[in-house]
């Protein structure tokens, strides 16, 4: 069954990729990485192929590489490009690691690139910006900035990889004052197709500046982020917890909440959590930009609703991340699906809203009666509501390849399911499918869908670029095509969202 957001748009493009040689010699390829760049390279047997192998969110990710290459350098990245490109082996490259799509960020066979020695983390000397390596993740750098005061605008869960939240765009608990965490990368260091290290900027490469924000892997390796600093030193932050009984409270919490979006301090990550044979739990991390103001009244629709649990309270952004965090469950499968709905009032964003909480729900039986009850860690249904002040700040810092239109106001969500036992894997992922498509249809039926899907929160089975827009769209294909003609990213390097 075909979902909305996975068709095509008629007309959008008219493409001859421009492929590489049909072979493919992957052992190859590791050889002659083991030959020309040997202290890099490590086998299976060896610790730090069998260490870094198995560091991925979950077990979703986990595949048999050929070797592991961990660069100590961008030169050497680059040298091992061109070594790849000549052997036309196929590679994955890992950040973080926690994009759930088999696939997107490992491979069988072929070589996987490591990026946790490329671990650059140091403030300039007014500490307004900090140059960032992709081997961190975020609770790394917050740890780092702490004792500065500072932040970023970086990833909202401790574990999440620097380097594929960035370059999805970079959803973020001061999105309101700064936009997406691309926004506020001033100058991108990347590994071009051809094996070159060049610094991309708005006075250097401007158009590959743009593209990347927002554009994923296709346009080259990013080896270092710098990022514009944030001066906040302690915020007021936590979950509130509601029971079920105030569930229809709690929705109209969020449609409230981002049909009028007014003070830029603020952040909320509205979720409901199910779980087979237990009530339903709805939650709200609320985020506020603050050392000094509890309980704001913007946040009332929330706080007014009778709590279950409460973990609100001044803390630093590192200590909040941190727990945050604990909601990482390892050792299981998951896959997360985006989706998008627009609206530009309280009735429209409610409706859309309680189109998709319905029909979420409304199928879980079907998912029970498939997987035990056991098997399931954690089911969850989240919202996020980015509205005009997030599009304005994302616009004044010179905008990205998203192609957000600031006269709506969006709720991207996101549907997760973890479970144990890879024997349920296609159960899921049918249902999640199907599931998705069900929502798509009806919130198309009342005029509040939207193409939009967030990378970060994204199935393998979705659709992203076309989402951006057609004209963006064909702008991120021209820019991939002019640095990378050979297609490399697109042909060598399967995993990720492709742009073409």
């Amino acid at each position: 069954m075909r979902l909305l957001n996975t068709l095509p748009i008629a007309g959008l493009l008219s493409l001859t990729t421009p492929a590489l040689a049909n072979t493919n010699d992957d052992t190859s390829g590791c050889a002659k990485l083991k030959a020309q760049i040997g202290a890099s390279t490590f086998f299976p047997g060896e610790d730090v192929y069998d260490d870094e192998s198995q560091e991925f969110w979950s077990n979703t990710e986990i595949m048999d590489p050929g070797c592991v290459f961990r660069p100590s350098s961008a030169q050497e990245l680059g040298d091992a490009i061109k070594l790849l490109r000549a052997e036309n082996a196929h590679f994955a490259v890992r950040g973080g690691g926690h994009m759930g799509i088999r696939g997107a960020n490992n491979i069988d066979d072929g070589v996987l690139i490591v990026m946790s020695a490329l671990n650059t983390l140091e403030l300039n000397d007014d500490q307004s910006l900090l140059r960032l390596g992709p081997a961190y993740r975020w609770q790394d750098v917050y740890s780092f900035l702490e004792p500065h005061g500072l932040a970023v605008a970086g990833g909202r869960l401790g574990p999440v990889g620097v380097p594929g939240l960035l370059l999805a765009g970079g959803v973020n608990f001061y999105g309101n004052q700064v936009g997406w965490g691309c926004d506020t990368v001033v100058n991108y260091e990347v590994v071009l197709a051809d094996g070159s290290v060049v610094e991309v900027n708005k006075d250097s490469y401007p158009d590959l500046f743009w593209a990347l924000k927002g554009g994923s892997s296709n346009f080259g390796l990013v080896t270092r982020f710098d990022m514009n600093t944030i001066q906040s030193p302690m915020v007021w932050a936590g979950s509130y917890t509601v029971s079920e009984e105030y569930i229809d409270d709690f929705l109209k919490a969020i449609a409230t909440f981002a049909s009028d979006i007014s003070d830029p301090k603020t952040h909320i990550v509205p979720a409901l959590a199910p779980s087979p044979g237990s009530a339903t739990l709805a939650s709200a991390i609320l985020f506020y930009d603050s050392a000094d103001t509890a309980f704001p009244e913007v946040f009332k629709p929330f706080t007014d609703i009778p709590v279950y649990a409460s973990t609100l309270g001044f803390k630093t952004l590192s200590s909040f991340a941190s727990e945050l965090g604990q909601m990482v469950i390892p050792d299981i499968n998951d896959v997360f699906v985006a989706g998008t709905v627009t609206g530009t009032t309280f009735d429209d964003l409610y409706r859309g809203i309680s189109i998709i909480n319905s029909t979420f729900f409304e199928r879980l039986p079907t998912l029970y009666a498939q997987v035990p009850s056991e098997n399931f860690k954690a089911i969850q249904l989240d919202w996020q509501p980015i509205g005009k002040l997030w599009m304005d700040a994302s616009s004044a810092a010179g905008g990205n390849a998203l192609g957000l239109d600031s006269s709506k106001i969006y709720l991207a969500y996101a549907e997760v399911v973890e479970w144990s036992g890879s024997e349920y894997d296609d159960i899921v992922m049918s249902w999640l499918e199907e599931t998705t498509w069900a929502i798509n249809n009806a919130t198309q039926k009342e005029g509040l869908y939207d193409a939009f899907n967030y990378i970060g929160d994204s199935a393998g089975f979705q659709s992203i670029f076309p989402g951006y827009g057609a004209a963006n769209h064909q702008k991120l294909v021209d820019i991939a095509q002019k640095y990378d003609p050979n297609a490399v990213w697109q042909s060598l390097m399967p995993g990720g969202f492709k742009v073409y």
